[in-house]
């Protein structure tokens, strides 16, 4: 079998804030007299459910309190991503949730920027944040949330999203996506994680979403699975992700196998890889080990990411050029 942490690869679905080395929240925590996650204990997060798991990350934010603190966090980031054999990473951050506490909307995103060019130098590794208004904030946080990431589209930002619980619709956030589209930044919502095939059709209709974030609940509806084929719309599936948050009762009936069936356009990603003790790599390892994927089904997988990312053309080529390299390598026994 051929090494998977040398394949190449891209993470589209991956939140800074659920990234944070465990041992760097600790730190922090320390540091700025804040109380740790509940969650977190002996250096490893657990959750009960989706909620909770809310609750945890919420917790961790609080540890944030600076722009020293953001830096580091995403030159951390880099040099974890590197190491996993991904090249580039569209990265979600969370400002609303900064935003509001701090009083600073643009001072965290340029310190990530910062500390994305640091990793960029120090470990190879292409990073670009979008912005993630957060259901069931209060509107105006989001609302200023995303007038910062129009400010600073042109220092590297590439888009808007949303996350947090589907049970707020996303037609709500319909006039801060078009405000965000017009100014040319990409429309990156979750939906279909815990909500179902109507939180997909309000992403697509509603905020004009380019990828979704998991869609994984899009097989309800069959003419919704006929109509992602049709147009190609990347799906951002993070396997390991649905199983910690209670997506989905275990890994085993992961509808992975059923996306790809399906014909659809499936990316593999990471989302919270600290939080849930799992890289892209490891992502890559369950569908070969759980699903029993191909080398070549893998990176097939690998090539969907690299041609639903915003890296430029040249990265591209180049991406798409390594993944055949690593295929072309003989497999060890």
């Amino acid at each position: 079998m051929r090494d998977l942490s040398r394949l190449p690869k891209v993470d589209l679905h991956v939140h800074l804030e659920g990234s944070m080395r465990a041992s760097t929240v600790r730190e922090l925590a320390v540091r700025h007299g804040v109380e740790l996650p509940e969650g977190l204990r002996d250096g490893r997060y657990g959750f009960r459910d989706f909620r909770h798991f809310i609750d945890q990350w919420v917790a961790g934010l609080r540890c944030l309190q600076g722009p020293a603190d953001f830096r580091r966090i995403a030159y951390e980031f880099c040099e974890d991503e590197a190491t996993e054999g991904v090249r580039h990473a569209e990265v979600s951050f969370s400002l609303p949730e900064h935003g509001g506490r701090l009083g600073d909307w643009d001072g965290p995103l340029l310190a990530v920027l910062e500390g994305f060019a640091e990793g960029e130098r120090d470990f190879g590794i292409l990073c670009r944040p979008y912005v993630d208004v957060v259901r069931g904030l209060d509107m105006d946080l989001s609302r200023r949330a995303m007038e910062a990431a129009v400010r600073h589209r042109d220092d590297g930002v590439i888009g808007l999203g949303l996350g947090g619980d589907e049970e707020h619709r996303p037609e709500r956030y319909a006039e801060l996506f078009s405000v965000a589209v017009d100014a040319g930044l990409h429309s990156l919502p979750h939906a279909g994680e815990t909500g179902g095939p109507a939180s997909i059709r309000g992403a697509l209709d509603a905020l004009r979403a380019e990828r979704l974030g998991h869609g994984v609940r899009c097989l309800e509806d069959d003419d919704l699975v006929a109509e992602l084929r049709g147009r190609r719309v990347p799906l951002e599936v993070c396997p390991i992700s649905n199983v910690m948050t209670r997506v989905v009762r275990s890994i085993e009936e992961h509808p992975l196998p059923r996306l790809l069936d399906a014909g659809l356009n499936v990316t593999l990603n990471s989302d919270d890889p600290s939080m849930f003790h799992a890289g892209v790599t490891s992502q890559y390892e369950l569908a070969r080990e759980v699903f029993g994927l191909s080398d070549e089904r893998l990176a097939d997988l690998a090539l969907a990411g690299v041609r639903a990312s915003f890296a430029d053309d040249a990265l591209k080529v180049s991406l798409e050029r390594d993944i055949r390299a690593w295929l072309d390598e003989v497999p060890t026994a």
